[in-house]
């Protein structure tokens, strides 16, 4: 894309935020003179980003020219909710879990081919502790509730992502094979939990289950990370009886 592309990309998106904006300040629909005359925008600018978002679901026309907020936004913002809910549920089962094992505990969220570390309760076990930094991304296939998540996906999306991510090695431990990475999603669907044995991180290793929501569907990843000489895969039933609990919260009855 070149330098004048993305400015004008910068422009329409910056544009549409002052739609957005401007509608949101609406309780009722409004017309789109109005709308231009409030963001400053030119009638046919307002009219042709408007048609774009109606078409996404961003607002909806209600009249030939009166226009209000789309139903997608309501999606995306249940979305956002629920994700805030998670973290806020899954605090004090993370502090229990951590009290009760000495390390650490994680809380992670799903976006596209990565997981990304939301919440974390550090171990104090002796000098050596695992520490991830909040906001810290994985590809799922190093990771072990990046397996759960795929778990979810079905064997079809989970090749679909060993062709689409490449499966990079990260330690020689790595899963870099497409048929390797099935039976270790097979695992955890089967199990309820997965491991990571060494294969983000030479010398650390850790223990994931899924978080799931109402819709049984997994919503977040909990895991345990410890050091490989100090780890104790018998973990794995009390981290998923962990996540389990956060899940009943969240109104998961499966």
């Amino acid at each position: 894309m070149s330098e004048i592309e993305s400015k004008s990309s910068i422009q329409v998106i910056d544009r549409m935020m002052k739609l957005l904006n401007v509608l949101a300040s609406h309780a009722e629909p409004i017309g789109l003179k109005q709308l231009a005359s409030q963001t400053g925008l030119h009638p046919s600018s307002a009219h042709r980003i408007l048609g774009v978002m109606v078409e996404k679901g961003f607002a909806e026309r209600v009249e030939p020219s009166s226009y209000q907020l789309g139903i997608k936004l309501l999606e995306l913002g249940n979305l956002v909710k629920d994700r805030l809910n998670v973290r806020q549920a899954a605090l004090p089962f993370m502090q229990k879990l951590r009290d009760e094992l000495g390390e650490t505990v994680n809380l992670t969220l799903r976006q596209g081919d990565e997981i990304v570390y939301v919440e974390r309760v550090s171990g104090g076990k002796s000098m050596m502790r695992v520490v991830q930094v909040i906001g810290t991304r994985a590809p799922l296939h190093i990771t072990a509730v990046g397996k759960v998540f795929l778990a979810q996906d079905g064997l079809h999306g989970c090749e679909e992502y060993a062709q689409r991510s490449g499966m990079p090695a990260f330690t020689k431990n790595t899963i870099t094979s497409a048929q390797k990475l099935a039976e270790a999603v097979k695992a955890a669907s089967r199990d309820g939990f997965a491991i990571d044995d060494e294969e983000a991180e030479k010398g650390v290793c850790c223990i994931g289950a899924g978080i799931y929501d109402s819709a049984t569907k997994v919503v977040a990843g909990l895991s345990v990370s410890a050091p490989a000489d100090r780890v104790n895969f018998k973990w794995a039933g009390k981290v998923k009886e962990t996540a389990d609990e956060i899940s009943r919260v969240l109104g998961y009855r499966g």
